[in-house]
């Protein structure tokens, strides 16, 4: 079975897809962490990648394609994966059809993680990390104790430069533009499953079990 995970940044969909893939007994695939694998062990495309990221630009469609169609090809995806993070549009979404069609294997459900774009604006807008130990605090969700502290070593918390409101909401914009023709290309596939993302992790992964059953 492989399955598809969309959402814009804060959807949760990297959650979602560690729980999906302990449950369903399937492999996750995100493409963030195949590019960091592959810089770390400096595999040819990590070299090709590492190009590009070096400069701030996005890693050109190819080669992330190429990365993500190696994984898969793995003695441990034979049995389907969970795809998070991949495809990000028409492009890759396609070059995945047909790579999979050559190996007589299709994607079987691509399930959005729907999130309205208030509630995606005050989750990535109030994230705050702490300098020293890098733990994560929200100021809606979850406060530190002691206001700008942590918790747990006391160390100062700061906001990462694409965390304030202004920038989220140019990722937001960058994501929607590129992902609706995607999802209405699922939709017309008949492959779409929309679930409400909002509410506890627990219930989200609820809904999702359900709807792909």
């Amino acid at each position: 079975m492989y399955i598809i995970l969309l959402g814009a940044p804060g959807a949760g969909k990297g959650t979602q897809a560690v729980m999906l893939a302990e449950k369903l007994k399937l492999v996750q695939v995100a493409s963030g962490d195949l590019f960091r694998q592959a810089l770390q062990q400096e595999t040819e495309l990590g070299k090709k990648a590492k190009v590009y990221m070096e400069k701030g630009q996005l890693v050109p469609d190819e080669i992330t394609i190429q990365m993500v169609l190696e994984r898969l090809s793995a003695p441990d995806c034979k049995k389907g994966a969970i795809l998070d993070g991949f495809p990000r549009n028409i492009k890759q979404a396609k070059a995945l059809d047909k790579a999979l069609m050559q190996k007589s294997k299709a994607i079987d459900k691509v399930v959005y993680i729907k999130v309205s774009e208030g509630e995606l604006l005050k989750r990535l807008s109030g994230r705050w990390i702490c300098r020293n130990c890098q733990a994560p605090y929200h100021e809606v969700d979850s406060p530190p104790r002691v206001a700008g502290k942590c918790d747990r070593c006391g160390g100062e918390l700061y906001q990462r430069p694409d965390d304030n409101v202004e920038t989220v909401k140019k990722r937001l914009e960058v994501y929607f533009a590129e992902t609706s023709p995607l999802i209405d290309y699922f939709k017309r596939a008949g492959k779409l499953l929309e679930v409400d993302g909002e509410g506890s992790t627990a219930g989200v992964n609820q809904r999702i079990l359900t709807a792909l059953r």
